[in-house]
């Protein structure tokens, strides 16, 4: 190797410069571009997120200082008469008459979304459990299979099933019999196979396949010797589930309830073909017709495409949407964060 050049004045020779590609390669092998690849996959959703909210909002905004508060208080929905005159407010331009209120369509998904969660979660549960710790191996897997391509089923498939076959049946044979109860919301005429009932029952099949899934998979992660030992002092096979399969869970149950939770009330083509479409009547019995916020914008949005007003006025219904969900998955996630500690319980009664 060739002597390195003397500097003049008694200063150090400077040793040759480094390929500038060794910097590079020292990045990757530290693993460099690990670090920010995951930290931008990290904000990417959060992002994504802001900027859906940000451009529903800018859209919506228009609708939402010209239907103000009435939009949450009201039932109308109006589109108003396309002979009649023009009015121009808040920059846009819309026919005299148009009125909007969202509480229809508000209180649609929220009922919805209740008797497809009152139904689904204890069958998911149970089923999750059965699957696990009652079935045989082979028997097991085959179900849990079936569970997942169940999950997997075009909404469109299911809502169809739904006017066909569920929804008549329901009508013909079940809701005679709820229609009993001495309960006014119970009571009324049955119909024909849609509305308020067949709609959350519709969404609770959709939902039944993900949250029993999701719990399977959880159950099968709970350790063996703590079930052992509740057995070992005197739990019965119930209890043990009650008091130590489940809690061992908890959080993770919680996550798959909001993750049906979030199917329910974003679900849109299935509840509109059995829905029975009420846009301005709030259902008055377990049976009349309704409609929900997803429904409502699948069906009717192409309908007020070059309506200034009508269109902001489904961006306001979308970023209602969008804020019930956030709502939801907010509250979940205080509940995950309270059963995340949670102790478990040791020894009978305790």
């Amino acid at each position: 190797m060739a002597a390195l050049p003397a500097v003049p004045e008694g200063g150090a020779a400077q040793p040759p410069p480094r390929p500038g590609g060794s910097a590079v390669r020292r990045w990757w092998r530290s693993g460099g571009f690990i670090r920010w690849l995951g930290f931008g996959g990290a904000w990417i959703p959060t992002l994504m997120l802001a900027f859906i909210l940000v451009i529903l909002f800018v859209k919506a905004w228009p609708a939402i200082q010209i239907n103000g508060l009435d939009f949450f208080t009201k039932s109308v929905w109006n589109t108003g008469n396309q002979y009649g005159k023009s009015v121009t407010s808040h920059g846009i331009t819309y026919i005299s008459g148009q009125q909007y209120g969202a509480v229809p369509q508000i209180v649609g998904t929220l009922e919805t979304s209740l008797i497809a969660l009152i139904i689904a979660v204890p069958v998911s549960i149970g089923a999750a459990l059965v699957v696990v710790e009652r079935l045989p191996r082979r028997l097991a897997s085959l179900i849990g299979g079936f569970l997942e391509l169940l999950a997997g089923i075009p909404s469109v498939v299911i809502g169809l099933w739904g006017v066909l076959t569920f929804g008549p049946f329901i009508a013909k044979y079940i809701a005679p019999a709820l229609a009993k109860i001495p309960i006014p919301f119970f009571q009324g005429d049955v119909g024909h196979g849609q509305g308020l009932l067949v709609s959350g029952l519709v969404l609770a099949v959709m939902v039944i396949p993900i949250t029993a899934s999701t719990s399977r998979d959880l159950i099968r992660g709970v350790p063996i010797l703590p079930r052992e030992g509740a057995t070992a002092l005197g739990m019965s096979d119930a209890e043990t589930a009650r008091r130590v399969t489940l809690p061992w869970v908890g959080a993770g149950l919680i996550g798959a309830v909001v993750l049906g939770m979030a199917r329910a009330l974003g679900e849109t083509i299935a509840v509109a073909m059995v829905c029975g479409v009420a846009l301005g009547t709030v259902a008055t019995n377990l049976y009349a017709a309704m409609i929900t916020i997803a429904a409502n914008i699948v069906q009717n949005l192409d309908t007020v495409i070059t309506d200034q007003l009508g269109v902001r006025t489904y961006a306001e219904l979308a970023l209602v949407l969008l804020i019930i969900t956030l709502a939801t998955n907010v509250v979940a996630r205080l509940m995950v964060r309270r059963v995340s500690g949670t102790a478990l319980p040791v020894g009978r009664g305790l």
